[in-house]
C-alpha cells in the first residue's frame, strides 16, 4: 500500500496545479500563455506542477505583506452580505419597488380588499 503513495502525491500535485492553474486570472500568469503553463503541467508530470507552483503565477505575500498589518492589499476583500452597503441598498430599493407595485394595483381594482 505504501509504494502507490508516490504516484498518488504527483497526482494530487498535478490536479492541484491544473485547477489553480485554470482558476488563475490571465493577468496574473507569468512569463507564458495560461494554455501553455496547462500544456506543460499536463506533460511534465512532476517538473510542469512544480514549475507552475514557484514561478507560472505572480503571487501575493500573506498578512502583512506590503501594505502592512492592519491596511488591506491591492485586492477587496469579501464582505457579509448584511454588512455590505451595496446589497443592502439593493435590497431596500427592491422593497420599495413591491411596495409600489402593491399600491398600484391596489389602487387599480378596489374591490380586491
Amino acid at each position: 500500500m505504501l509504494r502507490y503513495l508516490p504516484f498518488l502525491l504527483i497526482i494530487a500535485l498535478t490536479i492541484y496545479a491544473f485547477i489553480d492553474c485554470l482558476n488563475t486570472p490571465e493577468e496574473e500568469v507569468k512569463h507564458l500563455p495560461k494554455t501553455v503553463w496547462v500544456l506543460i503541467i499536463l506533460l511534465f508530470s512532476v517538473v510542469g506542477p512544480v514549475v507552475w507552483l514557484f514561478a507560472g503565477k505572480k503571487r501575493s505575500a500573506v498578512g502583512g505583506g506590503a501594505a502592512g498589518p492592519g491596511r488591506r492589499g491591492r485586492r477587496a476583500q469579501w464582505v457579509a452580505p448584511d454588512d455590505n452597503p451595496e446589497f443592502l441598498k439593493s435590497l431596500r430599493e427592491e422593497q420599495e419597488k413591491k411596495d409600489m407595485d402593491k399600491d398600484k394595483d391596489k389602487d387599480a381594482d378596489p374591490d380586491k380588499d
